[in-house]
């Protein structure tokens, strides 16, 4: 399997993970351990529709909510035999959850690839596609815009689920809300898919991989402008046993990705950055360690940001040039910014579930 094991991620780098904050005083915020029900590995998504209103799922099919900003957590759907991979919500009644698909993880025995909650995650339909498939989903965005009809503005939900960690890959894409979906073979472009981000209803990215095997596989990030027909390579890493985990973007110019690394003799762990919306990538230097294989990525603005790792969490306070150990708990899959007024909160998951007010 690509992903990390249970074991490893439970034991690896103790020690990093307690280390402070670059440059942590009295003052200093730090990050909170979130009370949640235990999990014997890593939790792979977190989903926020408000300050208030979110949504956490694991690998045994269950889904739990928090109403209060994560202070408490309910379990509030479970379904065995589904690996809840992404999630994303419109607000707090509707969203959408993504299931990793079979072949892969045992255990799961769920085909479907996508559900959407309308009454905030208690029950879940399978979204309508036509007759049509994917293996699994990885990742989920959701974009709210407006478009121009009848002379007035209106908003515009547009939604795309993509995947999967493995293979074979496909892009899942609706532009009315999730009422209809277009469901695109991508397997031609990417072995594996694990990440994805648009900008508008024709720009976005996928972070992905060459092929399938992760023994010669090798880091891409491909692009469209055309809503997903078309789509161009931006990124390829050019060595084997690489792919594209996750990314984070602080503006529709700036923004940072994981490049995860499979090599056991390559120590130099690296991330990517982008200064043009994507179009060109620079690889930054993260840190040497062989062990720290690097999951999510999150940045607050174009200074600061986090890297969830194997042994633990990393901080940057400028840009991704340097990086120093954060009390981030291992395999932090996803980390997610909530503005709330003049604060804003960081959410990571992955063995635990953590926060971060920052302002």
């Amino acid at each position: 399997m690509i992903e990390v094991n249970r074991r490893e991620v439970m034991t690896a780098g103790a020690a990093v993970a307690a280390l402070p904050l670059i440059g942590a005083g009295a003052a200093e915020p730090n990050w909170e351990k979130l009370p949640t029900e235990a999990y014997p590995g890593k939790r792979d998504d977190i989903s926020f529709a408000d300050p208030l209103h979110g949504w956490y799922g694991t690998g045994k099919g269950d889904l739990f909510r928090t109403t209060d900003g994560g202070a408490s957590w309910a379990k509030i759907a479970s379904k065995p035999g589904t690996f809840i991979r992404a999630l994303g919500f419109v607000d707090a009644n509707t969203g959408f959850i993504g299931n990793i698909g079979t072949d892969y993880y045992p255990g799961v025995t769920d085909t479907t690839p996508l559900y959407r909650t309308d009454d905030g995650g208690a029950t879940w339909a399978p979204v309508d596609l036509g007759g049509k498939t994917i293996a699994g989903v990885c990742a989920i965005d959701v974009l709210k815009t407006r478009r121009i009809y009848q002379g007035k503005l209106e908003p515009r939900i547009v939604v795309h689920a993509a995947g999967r960690v493995g293979g074979p890959t496909g892009l899942l894409r609706s532009t009315d809300g999730g009422r209809s979906w277009s469901v695109t073979d991508l397997t031609a472009q990417a072995g594996m898919i694990l990440d994805i981000k648009f900008f508008d209803e024709q720009t976005g990215l996928i972070f992905a991989s060459t092929g399938r095997d992760p023994a010669t596989t090798e880091g891409l990030i491909l692009r469209t402008v055309d809503g997903g027909r078309n789509w161009t390579q931006v990124y390829k890493s050019g060595r084997a046993a690489e792919l594209i985990w996750k990314a984070s973007f602080v503006s529709a110019k700036v923004g940072y990705a994981t490049v995860q690394s499979y090599d056991p003799a390559r120590a130099q762990q690296l991330i990517v950055k982008t200064v043009d919306g994507g179009k060109s990538w620079t690889e930054l230097p993260m840190v040497v360690d062989a062990k720290a294989r690097q999951f999510g990525i999150g940045f607050l603005d174009e200074a600061r940001g986090w890297v969830g790792t194997a042994v633990g969490g990393f901080e940057t306070r400028d840009g991704g040039k340097s990086f120093a150990p954060a009390p981030v708990a291992r395999a932090a899959n996803k980390f997610r910014v909530v503005a709330d007024g003049t604060k804003r909160h960081v959410y990571a998951i992955g063995t635990e579930v953590q926060r971060l007010t920052v302002g």
